[in-house]
């Protein structure tokens, strides 16, 4: 098991007194779990979600060399995304795609440290009508490009045929229900916590909230092995598993190009795929993704 901190353990971890401790809990989402009525800080989550919180990381001690055929991506998982990286590795290769999965919010801070040409990212800005452009404002020093790649139905994966009559996020506060979370600093979490406050939960009301997993497939695969009865995720996984499906919205899904970076040759390369027969066929094969509006570049309103 994972350490777990006592409530004056993180106190003293974080150099702040016992009554904060609570209100970050309640206010700020700091995770941590109640076992025989006491509160419990595992450690691993307690300093991602200090990281996830981090403003102004230190500059990079070195930018990335001149683009010499690698193509990096990090940012937010995503089953089009795999595979639409996996088609580029095919088409031109003389070049190498690789992707770090390290959550929307990873994306934009490794993009900032000059770590990748590309950040897949989205996150739902406090409007709840647009994406990414306040959370790029407030992580980077200079606004990049923002390209859409799809829009994709977000929801929360379902066991098959639903056993447990999941029909609102309300119901997930069911006793003895189980559900599977995605990590700190990614947009599906971002999503999952906005629509547990709007049902009045909390995350110590519900057990397997901080059961953490790093992919989207990752959430199916756990329901479908019985693991856990639902949890926050994409339709395409849901469809490709054979899960139900509770909808919560579409959501955008950009990319975000350093400027400095945009006309290099594998990031035109990589955004020339998007109007390409075979990206529109893998697309095609996949419900749950929208791709009208793919590679349109995109503005703050």
């Amino acid at each position: 098991m994972k350490d777990l901190m006592t409530t004056k353990q993180v106190s003293a971890f974080l150099n702040i007194n016992e009554k904060m401790v609570y209100t970050l809990v309640s206010e700020k989402g700091l995770p941590a779990t109640k076992v025989t009525g006491k509160w419990l800080f595992p450690r691993h989550l307690v300093e991602q979600w200090i990281e996830a919180n981090t403003k102004n990381y230190p500059e990079a001690g070195a930018r990335m060399p001149p683009y010499q055929g690698i193509l990096i991506i990090a940012g937010s998982n995503d089953l089009l995304l795999d595979k639409t990286i996996s088609l580029f590795n095919t088409r031109y290769p003389d070049h190498l795609a690789v992707f770090g999965n390290l959550g929307s919010m990873g994306g934009l801070r490794a993009l900032k440290r000059d770590m990748c040409h590309i950040a897949s990212s989205h996150l739902l800005q406090d409007n709840e009508n647009e994406y990414n452009f306040s959370f790029a404002s407030e992580e980077l020093h200079k606004m990049p490009a923002v390209v859409s790649f799809c829009k994709r139905e977000q929801g929360i994966l379902l066991q098959k045929e639903n056993p447990r009559h999941i029909s609102s996020v309300s119901d997930l506060g069911k006793k003895g229900l189980r559900v599977v979370n995605r990590g700190l600093g990614t947009g599906t979490r971002l999503l999952f916590d906005k629509e547990l406050k709007t049902a009045g939960l909390t995350g110590d009301k519900i057990n397997g909230y901080h059961h953490i997993v790093n992919r989207h497939m990752d959430i199916g695969l756990e329901i479908l092995s019985g693991n856990a009865d639902a949890g926050p995720g994409i339709r395409p996984v849901a469809s490709l598993l054979g899960l139900d499906f509770m909808p919560l919205r579409w959501e955008r899904y950009d990319l975000l190009i350093s400027r400095d970076r945009f006309f290099e040759p594998g990031v035109q390369h990589f955004q020339a795929l998007l109007h390409d027969d075979a990206f529109l066929k893998i697309s095609k094969n996949l419900e749950g993704y929208d791709i009208s509006e793919r590679g349109k570049m995109r503005f703050s309103q």
